[in-house]
C-alpha cells in the first residue's frame, strides 16, 4: 500500500505546485477538501478492491481531467497551458476580474 500512497501523494504535490496557481480564487475549504477525497477514495480502493484499481485511480483520474481540461478550455478558446486569455477564463469560473 506505501506504493500507492507515494505515487498519489507525488502527483498530488506536482499538480499542487504546477496548477495551483489557476486556483488562486477558489474557496479555501474547497481546496483540501478536494484532496482529502482524492486520498480517501485511494485508501478506499487500495484496502479493497486492489493495487490494479488503486494505480487505475491514482492514474486514470489525472488523465480524464487532463482530456477534459484540454477539450474545454479550446472549445471556449482559452489556453489550456496558460489560462489566457484571463478575463474569459476568471468570467467562466464565475470569478471576478483580475
Amino acid at each position: 500500500m506505501s506504493l500507492e500512497w507515494l505515487a498519489s501523494a507525488v502527483l498530488a504535490a506536482t499538480g499542487l505546485s504546477v496548477f495551483g496557481r489557476f486556483e488562486e480564487k477558489t474557496p479555501l475549504w474547497r481546496r483540501p477538501s478536494t484532496w482529502a477525497f482524492y486520498f480517501g477514495i485511494t485508501g478506499a480502493l487500495s484496502r479493497w478492491p486492489g493495487r490494479p484499481w488503486t494505480f487505475l485511480w491514482i492514474f486514470g483520474l489525472p488523465g480524464i481531467g487532463l482530456l477534459f481540461h484540454v477539450w474545454w478550455c479550446t472549445k471556449h478558446g482559452i489556453d489550456p497551458l496558460t489560462a489566457e486569455p484571463k478575463d474569459r477564463y476568471y468570467e467562466l469560473r464565475g470569478w471576478a476580474g483580475p
